[in-house]
């Protein structure tokens, strides 16, 4: 786990690419904050386990039968048999249940162990490795709606399931809020089972990565009695870097508004004390306001990220959303801070470059350009002049949507 994970002046470019490429990249590819079509406080998208059923060409549930062990030394890796004992889905293929099935590598079991076999066509029919289930986790896979069914249909099978005790069920029901973007859960803030997401949230042993989820779950069903408890969490002190504090955060938002705001304001956008992996999972709060809350007036949200201007080891990242807010308040202030000593770091000037870039071509739907186009075109042939060789380097592979 990461310790007191902090950005210094001196190394903001390196980070910049690194802990923050998710802003970083934006900024070159047109200074838009990834909205993902998935949970945005969640780990990273998986296959879950309904998804593979209807990706694969059959699915038959088999107990162990038996298995010989190969030889190492002689190269031989042995093999296992199953016998079906259902056939979920047998495609073109003739599958029947007492068929047995017989696979390379030998896999250790006693009779009566159930697995989960998928298979692919090819020239022949392909099976995957044997996934492990109990009769239980076999139902969960086998009643669950297919991808095709509506995301409220969907969701509202697997909200049961999260943290049940079968390793194997939790996991997946995680994965599939995992994998839906925020405007499927929306609609499902009435089943979820706030007493049970305020427990998990102050239970030390759920996996952390599952947090983000749940704080912005709290966020969605909660209630003015959750807000305490959400404030606890957010300012514990830690110098430890804390993985789904972002979604409580986003949550907390959701929750109290511009109110909740000033909280973050002073603990983790002023506060220059606190690790950098706090202030950045605030930034990324602030982000998911921009993009999904409709609580708080977006001056309001541009005001807290101007607070992060006065921190040179964060500033690049802040000029990327302040440009992608079109905040033009601080087009002077960037030119001042252009050449000032602690910002002379090339990803701030190429950030300041680009900042100017998307002000020069900011235009409204009636085609009208404000005082800031005039004043970004200048500060740019300045910069020109003064500066070719970072105005060159911020100009690649740069673009405007």
């Amino acid at each position: 786990m990461f310790s007191g994970l902090r950005r210094s002046p001196a190394k903001a470019g390196l980070w910049g690419w690194s802990l923050a490429a998710c802003s970083l990249a934006a900024l070159s590819l047109g200074w838009s904050w990834s909205s993902a079509d998935a949970c945005p406080f969640c780990s990273a998208p998986s296959l879950t386990l309904s998804e593979q059923l209807a990706q694969s060409d059959a699915t038959v549930l088999v107990q162990w039968a038996s298995g010989e062990q190969g030889d190492r030394e002689k190269g031989e890796v042995g093999s296992t048999k199953y016998q079906v004992l259902e056939v979920v889905n047998a495609g073109d293929a003739k599958l029947a249940k007492g068929d047995v099935i017989a696979l390379p590598r030998y896999r250790a079991g006693k009779a009566g162990d159930l697995f989960l076999l998928l298979g692919t066509k090819g020239t022949e029919l392909e099976w995957s490795s044997p996934l492990e289930v109990t009769e239980t986790s076999f139902n969960y896979i086998r009643q669950a709606p297919s991808p095709e069914a509506t995301p409220t249909a969907r969701l509202s099978y697997f909200v049961q399931f999260l943290e049940y005790p079968d390793p194997l069920i939790a996991n997946d029901a995680y994965a599939e809020f995992a994998n839906a973007p925020y405007k499927d859960m929306v609609p499902l803030s009435g089943q979820i089972p706030r007493e049970k997401v305020r427990e998990w949230l102050a239970d030390p042993e759920i996996p952390p990565t599952r947090l983000g989820l749940y704080g912005l779950m709290l966020g969605l069903c909660g209630t003015p009695d959750d807000v305490a408890m959400m404030e606890a969490k957010i300012t514990e002190k830690s110098d430890d870097f804390r993985l789904g504090i972002d979604g409580v955060m986003g949550g907390y938002l959701l929750l109290t508004g511009a109110d909740g705001l000033k909280l973050l304001d002073e603990t983790k956008l002023k506060n220059h004390d606190v690790p950098f992996s706090e202030t950045y999972a605030a930034m990324q709060a602030l982000r998911f306001m921009w993009t999904y809350g409709e609580r708080i007036d977006k001056e309001r949200l541009r005001e807290s990220m101007r607070i992060l201007l006065d921190r040179p080891e964060l500033a690049d990242l802040v000029i990327a959303d302040l440009a992608r807010w079109k905040d033009w308040s601080v087009i002077d202030r960037l030119m001042s801070l252009y050449d000032a000593e602690e910002y002379g770091i090339p990803s701030i000037k190429r950030a300041i470059v680009r900042y100017m870039l998307v002000a020069s071509k900011d235009k409204s739907e009636a085609g009208e350009t404000g005082d800031h186009v005039k004043q970004a075109e200048e500060y740019l042939a300045t910069l020109r002049k003064t500066d070719p060789k970072t105005v060159k380097q911020a100009e690649r592979f740069f673009f405007v949507n």
